[in-house]
């Protein structure tokens, strides 16, 4: 067995983190789930193979951005080739330095563009390549080197626990295990049976992940399964405050008011300034889906979400958004 770093400063019990998802967790959201109590938040999900054929293209650079809250923060890469994820995770370590906590690998992605190049979920039928991955990595970076994967392919392959073990063996300091199979996407329950498996196999830290949509979910996921840190991925849309609720009653038992209408929309508007200035004019289109999720359940939203997808500037966007703060704050209790 390959000795691993201790990720335990990284990653102290009962740490709840924001799972990396593509398109969404961009760097302004990861600083305010940080804000909001996250212990660690990850990049987006960054192609291994990308950054060596074109290190300097304009999405490379963006998805290595780092808010000035969150850091460090863990950088998240995929591919198939281990000599390229050495190099590639070599790279950002040594560019990046103490702004980068940890190289963590996706073994875990379902979509078929990933799955069909041998990365991602693929890579739980193939776990001596996916040890040859984290060996590699370990060797080169000088990070901690975690992974994330499923509980298995499919119903007939779960085999999350095997798995675990030999990644273990190849050097990871910490693993996360989603609840599905390759096969489930993100349908169905998540078992957390299997995640409590991992948990009771393996001596380096375990995360769960799947079905954590509020802070009771936390509180029962460490309850259930004995990990040592919970992973919100969806749970987290629209709703950074899950963290400081989730702190709340984790260290101290309270349950807390959930955030007024007043403090979504607040939010929803720092998130998308943030953005636009983080991004450029263009990416306040990238903010709808986020407003959606902000109001989702508030007075008059679906009329909202009808003007915010026709909104054709980050101007347009936020007056769209003060008007509604003025229209809800106006509203008899």
């Amino acid at each position: 067995m390959c000795s691993a770093p201790d990720i335990r400063h990284i990653l102290p019990p009962r740490s709840v983190v924001l799972g990396p998802m593509a398109g969404i967790t961009e760097a302004p959201f990861r600083g305010i789930c940080k804000r909001m109590g996250a212990t660690l938040t990850y990049t987006e999900m960054i192609s291994a193979t990308g950054l060596h054929y074109n290190p300097d293209a304009a999405i490379s650079r963006s998805l290595l951005t780092f808010s000035a809250e969150e850091v460090p923060c863990g950088v998240q890469l995929f591919g198939h080739d281990p000599a390229i994820m050495a190099a590639q995770a070599a790279r950002i370590a040594e560019r990046y330095g103490d702004d980068v906590a940890l190289i963590d690998i996706n073994m875990g992605c379902p979509v078929s563009k990933v799955v069909c190049k041998g990365s991602g979920a693929a890579l739980m039928r193939d776990p001596d390549l996916a040890a040859a991955i984290v060996r590699e990595v370990a060797s080169a970076c000088g990070k901690p080197v975690t992974v994330k994967f499923r509980s298995g392919w499919e119903a007939g392959e779960r085999t999350a626990v095997a798995f675990a073990r030999a990644m273990e063996s190849a050097g990871a300091s910490a693993m996360c295990v989603h609840g599905r199979t390759r096969s489930q996407f993100y349908r169905g329950a998540a078992d957390w049976d299997v995640i409590a498996a991992v948990k009771a196999a393996v001596d380096v830290p375990v995360t769960g992940s799947g079905d954590v949509f509020t802070a009771e979910d936390t509180v029962r996921m460490l309850e259930v399964t004995g990990v040592d840190a919970v992973m919100v991925a969806r749970g987290a849309q629209g709703n950074p405050w899950i963290f400081r609720e989730a702190r709340s009653l984790i260290d101290h038992g309270v349950h807390l008011e959930p955030p007024s209408a007043l403090e979504r929309i607040d939010v929803a508007r720092e998130h998308a300034a943030a953005l636009v200035e983080f991004a450029g004019e263009r990416a306040f289109a990238r903010m709808r889906k986020h407003v959606a999720w902000y109001i989702h359940g508030m007075p008059g939203a679906t009329r909202m979400r009808e003007r915010v997808n026709h909104a054709p500037s980050h101007a347009a966007l936020d007056e769209m958004l003060a008007e509604y703060r003025a229209y809800l704050e106006g509203r008899p209790a």
